[in-house]
């Protein structure tokens, strides 16, 4: 069912110093600040050869990153993204096994303009998983 890892997402506390580090530290091509209100976050991708890092950052106080920086105030790796073919009928085959997709089961449109889900850490072992059809 999953493809290829798309992305880990790091939860941060201070997006430009952290941009900053990726670009001048690690010399990563890192992409502009993109703001998405609809998941309360501002992102930027740090560009690798096989994958990315998302890096995230709250947009509005009630940003559930904003809640993930309280408990963590140094940030930390916040989900894995993996790519699906067909994100409905994951969620369908998820769903029949037992895994509960986060939020009204609906898929939301992402970062990358495509649809995502995300499933509870509960049930993969302590990690937030996000699915995006690809």
């Amino acid at each position: 069912m999953i493809g290829k890892l798309n992305h880990v997402a790091i939860a941060v506390p201070d997006l430009e110093a952290a941009a900053k580090t990726y670009r001048e530290t690690l010399g990563a091509k890192v992409s502009a600040p993109q703001p998405i209100p609809a998941h309360g976050v501002t992102v930027v991708f740090v560009e690798l050869a096989n994958t990315k890092v998302e890096l995230l950052h709250p947009l509005g106080d009630k940003s559930t990153i904003q809640g993930f920086l309280d408990k963590n105030p140094s940030g930390g790796i916040h989900h894995i993204c993996y790519e699906v073919k067909d994100i409905l009928a994951a969620r369908e085959q998820l769903k029949a096994a037992g895994a509960r997709v986060l939020g009204d089961g609906e898929p939301k449109i992402g970062a990358h303009g495509n649809p995502v889900l995300f499933l509870h850490p509960k049930d993969f072992f302590g990690a937030l998983v996000e699915l995006e059809q690809a």
